[in-house]
């Protein structure tokens, strides 16, 4: 029987970002955002348990079969790094798994807009960077710690579920803590944390009211702050974080972001015309209008400021970088369509493009 190794380092060879095993199906991969089946044969339940449970020890078996699911990442000698989630469907179990570069991309190999690095060098403040799953968000921040980690010297500390890049000391020292093995869980981990010296902390992920609460007061206290969130925009994602706030204390809020948050970079990975995925990115940056605009609550007033003075604030929409793709011919139309927040404006720009 093939082993869970040998499928990995296959799907490494292929330039696939994931390998899923399921039961009733054979061995898929996704290559360039798309679901592709392996010529091989079909899985049966049996297989895929001893597939998913050759990579994972007793502890990790016990919390699977207590949890249903598990969250955890492990290295394969000569080959990659991956994150991998087991679950069950249907009484079988299944995998995900993502397979993480043992290298950490530099911020100019990701084709980010140019003004990003400059807000490592803040510091302190909340830095979030958004997007669907998949659109390169974990890449992103491995990035942005690894050129803090290079050009500054200081503390920082990941809390993650799971660890996913592994980052060395260089002019900084890097403490990884990974939830459920490291710490009992998210909530743990922030209380102590301040008492820990850090200079930069990341989180994952901002997940509920207590992470978000625990970001903003560790960006207000003099760090600097890096984390995740599932939303597409600049505008939706500070909408996120008031509404999950009851209403009554959303002026308060409003006020805590007005002064904490420093930037929000927004990704999207689209299919290439010439193959491969391309970076869509918008960036804001926490200019003093846009903080007037937070406090006043006229989100809605952000995209359209975001479009005055690009050159010097380096700020970019959405639908601006999609039409930059366009006009380069490096996308095709109906994947920047569908990309896109605001279509109507998209197709504005376009005609007035003459494109």
């Amino acid at each position: 029987m093939i082993t869970l190794p040998q499928l990995l380092k296959f799907a490494v060879d292929q330039g696939a970002s994931d390998l899923h095993l399921v039961a009733g199906v054979p061995p898929a991969l996704r290559i360039n955002g798309r679901v592709v089946r392996i010529k091989a044969e079909m899985l049966n339940k049996e297989t895929t348990r001893k597939l998913c449970y050759s990579v994972i020890n007793d502890l990790q078996k016990a919390r699977l079969e207590e949890n249903r699911e598990l969250d955890f990442s492990f290295d394969v000698r000569n080959v990659a790094r991956f994150r991998a989630n087991l679950f069950f469907q249907k009484g079988a179990v299944s995998g995900a798994f993502r397979m993480i570069p043992k290298r950490i991309p530099k911020l100019s190999d990701l084709h980010l807009p140019a003004a990003v690095g400059d807000f490592t060098l803040l510091p302190f403040g909340l830095f979030l960077v958004t997007g669907p799953t998949g659109s390169g968000k974990t890449t992103t921040i491995a990035s942005l710690v690894d050129k803090i980690n290079n050009e500054r010297k200081g503390h920082i500390v990941t809390l993650e579920d799971p660890i996913e890049f592994i980052h060395m000391h260089k002019n900084c020292i890097v403490n990884q803590r990974e939830i459920g093995i490291d710490t009992c869980g998210f909530k743990s981990a922030l209380k102590y944390l301040l008492r820990q010296d850090p200079d930069v902390c990341v989180i994952g992920e901002l997940r509920d009211l207590e992470t978000v609460e625990a970001a903003l007061t560790l960006a207000e206290t003099g760090h600097l702050v890096l984390a995740t969130l599932h939303t597409n925009t600049s505008a939706s994602t500070i909408n996120r974080l008031l509404g999950m706030y009851p209403s009554d204390q959303q002026d308060r809020v409003r006020g805590m972001l007005s002064l904490s948050l420093q930037a929000i970079l927004s990704q999207k990975l689209l299919p290439s015309v010439q193959g491969g995925r391309l970076l869509a990115a918008e960036f804001l940056s926490l200019t003093t209008a846009v903080r007037n605009l937070i406090r006043e609550n006229k989100i809605h007033q952000i995209p359209g400021l975001m479009q005055i003075g690009q050159d010097k604030t380096g700020m970019i929409t959405m639908n601006q970088s999609l039409f930059n793709l366009l006009l380069k011919r490096r996308i095709d139309v109906k994947s920047a369509f569908l990309a896109s927040p605001d279509p109507e404006e998209l197709d504005r720009l376009m005609k007035k493009a003459g494109v």
